[in-house]
């Protein structure tokens, strides 16, 4: 006789939904199912202007780009979206960006606390729990600082609709809100379909969206950090290895785009050419800060030479800073490999980074996270190449632009078919959520060896 085994409803929820044990699912799980919400709900009558059903593909392109805080379109956001499908994709960039944020803040603090680290973020206390207390500070923080940039940002923006482009009462103000919102959280998405073109060379809407997408895009640890060291007239000394890291790298690629698109492009009738010098520096610096990973353009990306678009695509590639709102591989990973390196070069046994040793682990999941981003990038571009048959530098473009979840593009989302924005979208979703949780999935799953094996080294090179 067989014995019925009974399951019951907790063990079939518990089958379905992530296991604690791996947080790193839960961030999956999460997106995942906000981005199922809002491709149901842009797929509605009421959230197109024509009051039509949107195709499922659109939807779902929409969605994932607004999630993923990328900024990528296949549809105008103004022109095919009512006023209730714009508020969805608005709901959709402030649920990707405060996730996002929290979500790697939490895991973040979580390894942190596994690895028996101090933890200089929240609490100067060293425990190997995460108590409720530091996670409850964690997304009060993210949630206060979040809401404060994008007020500030969006007060500003607001005024400058309202009196500079008579764009009066709730229409002004609305402007505001939503570029702001879409600016601190680097989604890239606009409510005009030349993006900011038209106010290349107004600075009162130019330098706030500016500011935003680099408070968003360093991060909340690194900005909690500074924050909180500026307010007891600390110095930086004091600061933890990762924001001294982040900030030093961040600043030194954004010159390093500043001005090697400044310089590109500075004769370029299609972009620069036709500006001031005044106009050309303040339109050079944006685009040299965007690709981190705003999505904004002030200019016709299109237009740009194929050397500006190779170094907006290393720029997208990295990305910003780790737990942000910015994506790539994070400007951490790329800082550490160049220690590497340099540590190798001169024969040192172990890698210094900053006056601190760098621990092996953390090199093997800085080399994983940057080579397996380099495969999805690699992979994608010959996937698309095949489907469409455009060009490589507006193929790679698009493919290096979803993956590090920039929104840039030279023009070619709308034209390119279905199957390739299958895998735009698969991009998009692997670049917002594969470094943190493969990251996250490593520092976790660290264990020790029993044993090893006999040493021997082929030969390299």
């Amino acid at each position: 006789m067989v014995k019925r085994s009974r399951i019951n409803s907790k063990e079939i929820v518990g089958r379905l939904l992530p296991s604690p044990r791996h947080p790193a699912r839960l961030v999956v799980f999460g997106f995942g199912a906000a981005t199922l919400a809002g491709t149901l709900l842009l797929m509605l009558p009421v959230a197109a202007e024509s009051r039509t059903v949107t195709a499922p593909i659109t939807a779902l392109f929409t969605a994932v780009s607004a999630v993923c805080v990328t900024g990528l379109v296949v549809v105008d956001t103004e022109s095919h979206w009512s006023l209730f499908g714009e508020l969805v994709v608005l709901g959709l960039i402030q649920i990707g960006g405060l996730g996002i944020m929290t979500l790697a803040s939490l895991l973040g603090l979580l390894v942190a606390r596994r690895m028996g680290l101090r933890m200089q973020l929240i609490a100067q206390s060293e425990t190997k729990t995460l108590r409720l207390g530091e996670s409850r500070r964690v997304v009060i923080g993210v949630i206060r600082m979040s809401l404060a940039v994008e007020a500030v940002t969006a007060l500003i923006l607001s005024l400058r609709f309202v009196f500079g482009y008579d764009q009066g009462g709730w229409r002004g103000v609305y402007l505001g809100v939503f570029h702001a919102i879409s600016a601190y959280n680097n989604a890239g998405f606009g409510l005009y379909q030349d993006s900011l073109v038209g106010f290349a060379t107004d600075p009162w809407i130019i330098v706030p969206i500016t500011a935003a997408l680099v408070i968003g895009g360093l991060g909340f640890p690194v900005v909690f950090e500074v924050t909180r060291s500026l307010r007891r007239r600390g110095r930086h000394r004091h600061w933890s290895l990762h924001t001294r890291l982040t900030l030093i790298t961040y600043f030194a690629l954004g010159v390093v785009g500043i001005v090697a698109v400044t310089a590109f492009e500075w004769s370029n009738p299609g972009t620069l050419g036709p500006l001031g010098a005044v106009h050309k520096l303040l339109v050079g610096g944006f685009h040299g800060l965007s690709p981190r990973t705003a999505g904004f353009n002030s200019v016709d990306v299109g237009a740009m030479h194929s050397s500006t678009l190779l170094v907006n695509d290393v720029l997208m590639f990295i990305g910003g800073g780790s737990a942000g709102t910015a994506g790539g591989i994070k400007v951490t990973t790329f800082a550490l490999l160049a220690f590497v390196i340099v540590a190798e070069v001169r024969g040192e046994p172990t890698v210094h980074v900053l006056d601190r040793r760098l621990a092996a682990p953390v090199q093997r999941q800085a080399i994983t996270v940057a080579l397996l981003g380099v495969g999805a990038v690699v992979v994608g571009t010959l996937t698309l190449l095949t489907i469409t048959g455009m060009d490589l530098d507006a193929v790679l473009f698009e493919v290096v632009s979803a993956f590090g979840t920039v929104g840039l593009s030279t023009g070619i989302t709308a034209d390119i078919p279905d199957p390739g924005l299958i895998v735009l979208i698969a991009l998009m979703f692997l670049g917002r959520l594969g470094p943190i949780t493969l990251a996250t999935a490593l520092a976790l799953r660290e264990r020790g060896r029993r044993y090893e094996l006999p040493e021997e080294r082929p030969i390299v090179g």
